[in-house]
């Protein structure tokens, strides 16, 4: 349960503790330890922690200036993507007497280990530190017993091992989730480094997860039947028209995005605008990076749990619709959708991947870029239907 404003005025006289932290000033990097730390809950107190900005180490109310830049800079805990996967935060800004204290408050994670840039840090007694393996040991058995867990933490049982692709684990996949540091000093076992990252589940077999089967599997699709894009090119504005290309694209999650977005990229044209003498511009009918986001938020977002419907992209004479399975989830509403920082993450396990693998920089933001692109391609503004089962986003051509 969240504090309360006075709940957490009172911790301001309290002494720093596993749940409890005081910063003079927020400095980035180590905030970001602190939230990844308050988010493991090592100790297991199932209590939130608090880090109060403004206060000093003997808890005198030094305040802080509450600025749009410092409160984007806080902001960026969440959107930046560097801690994951991202745990529920919230932050406010209390009135301290004449001062003002920013207040962030962390709820302990039901998928550790919680990591901040390739590293799992934990809080012991009043200070935050680097787990070490026997820490991440205890992280790992945490994660495989509480309730609640996103469906893409859950293991597969009827899938093994063996339906992982271990080298492209241990060349690709690792070394973007872990630190350099953390690989060559933790000396674990295949089926430890599967577990760790959220690939797999269970000790003595372990067994794969459905994030796990998604990132690394030979087929998928074998265990998770929806589990790929169908793309259609149609020579007309209906469904009913002539089909000029199609494919279903299946594969692992890197391939599947990458040979989405290269059919993508085939099927735009290109016309020359002349804007004087020895002077012309380029102008594409769609700006590719507006689809990548498009995409890409489907292929996060969708609803891989009880369906065997794909990720569809149909492309049409003057438009494109991306679909996916699964409606508005958490805290996005049909009213907040596509709104910046109206976010939620029904699989916080492959927000995860597609953060290492390269394919998100910032979360929350994918849409607002998207309309941003487009607009200044001279594109319309994507037209979004959220419905409780699926989202639909129609892409229209850019008029000639």
């Amino acid at each position: 349960m969240a504090y309360s404003d006075q709940e957490l005025l009172a911790l301001i006289n309290e002494p720093e503790s596993l749940t409890l932290e005081r910063k003079e000033s927020f400095v980035k990097e180590k905030a970001c330890k602190t939230v990844c730390a308050f988010a493991n809950d090592l100790a297991n107190t199932r209590r939130s922690g608090v880090l109060l900005i403004g206060v000093n180490d003997q808890g005198q109310v030094l305040g802080v200036q509450v600025t749009d830049l410092l409160l984007q800079a806080v902001d960026q805990i969440k959107s930046d993507a560097r801690i994951q996967p991202l745990p529920s935060l919230t932050v406010r800004v209390i009135n301290a007497g004449e001062h003002q204290v920013i207040a962030i408050e962390v709820q302990p994670s039901n998928l550790p280990p919680v990591r901040f840039d390739g590293r799992t840090w934990v809080r012991m007694a009043a200070s935050t530190h680097q787990a070490n393996l026997e820490d991440e040991r205890v992280l790992n058995e945490r994660r495989r017993t509480h309730a609640g867990r996103s469906f893409d933490s859950e293991p597969v049982p009827s899938a093994a091992v063996d339906d992982l692709d271990l080298r492209y684990f241990e060349d690709i996949y690792l070394p973007s989730a872990l630190a350099r540091d953390v690989l060559a000093a933790n000396g674990r076992q295949i089926e430890e480094k599967l577990c760790t990252t959220r690939m797999a589940s269970g000790t003595a077999p372990c067994v794969p997860t459905v994030a796990g089967l998604l990132t690394l599997g030979w087929s998928a699709q074998d265990f998770l039947s929806g589990a790929y894009v169908q793309f259609i090119r149609y020579a007309g504005t209906e469904q009913g028209s002539a089909i000029l290309d199609e494919e279903a694209i299946t594969g692992n999650l890197e391939t599947v995005i990458r040979r989405s977005e290269e059919r993508l990229k085939a099927h735009i044209t290109s016309s020359v605008r002349i804007l004087g003498t020895d002077r012309e511009k380029v102008e594409p009918s769609y700006p590719l990076e507006a689809l990548q986001q498009l995409l890409r938020n489907a292929i996060l977002h969708r609803n891989y749990e009880g369906t065997n419907a794909p990720t569809r992209m149909y492309w049409f004479a003057d438009r494109l619709e991306i679909w996916n399975p699964g409606g508005p989830f958490g805290l996005v509403t049909r009213e907040n959708f596509g709104q910046p920082y109206a976010t939620d993450y029904r699989n916080p396990c492959i927000a995860e991947v597609l953060r290492n693998l390269g394919f998100v920089q910032k979360f929350g933001f994918g849409i607002q870029s998207a309309r941003q692109t487009l607009a200044a391609n001279g594109n319309p503004a994507p037209e979004f239907k959220v419905e409780q089962g699926y989202v639909l986003v129609t892409i229209r051509q850019r008029p000639e």
